[in-house]
């Protein structure tokens, strides 16, 4: 079986899947947030504050981009959704795939993913620490 890279999104498109958009928790780091305004969005409009970090704002249950055909600013999306499935368990200290995604074995793995997925976390961490 073929594996995509994480970014291309492309078991996602195929099998026309959005699980993760559901109830989404996606945190978003500034540059998440300032790519988002440039596309004409307003901040309360697509973001709301959880714990002192900026996260997704859901509607009706659903990722406010989460549109008919899927997202609506998707080569725009934040980079937590550019990397997933890819997610840190923080019970076991390790990176994976996530469980509740059907297509993760379509996805290929490479230690840049990871790499990536770590100095995001690290990132957000360091913002939210900023703003306490």
């Amino acid at each position: 079986m073929r594996k995509y890279p994480l970014s291309s999104g492309i078991p996602c498109i195929r099998h026309k899947c959005n699980l993760c958009c559901i109830e989404t928790e996606m945190s978003l780091t500034s540059s998440d947030i300032n790519r988002i305004l440039r596309l004409g969005y307003r901040l309360e409009n697509f973001a709301v504050k959880v714990e002192g970090e900026w996260r997704l704002r859901n509607i009706d249950g659903k990722c406010v981009f989460l549109g008919d055909k899927g997202c609506r600013i998707y080569p725009y999306r934040p980079l937590g959704c550019r990397l997933y499935p890819l997610v840190y368990d923080e019970s076991s200290g390790t990176v994976r795939f996530d469980e509740i995604c059907p297509y993760a074995d379509e996805f290929e793995r490479t230690d840049e993913d990871v790499h990536k997925l770590i100095n995001l976390l690290s990132h957000l961490s360091m913002e939210r620490d900023m703003k306490r």
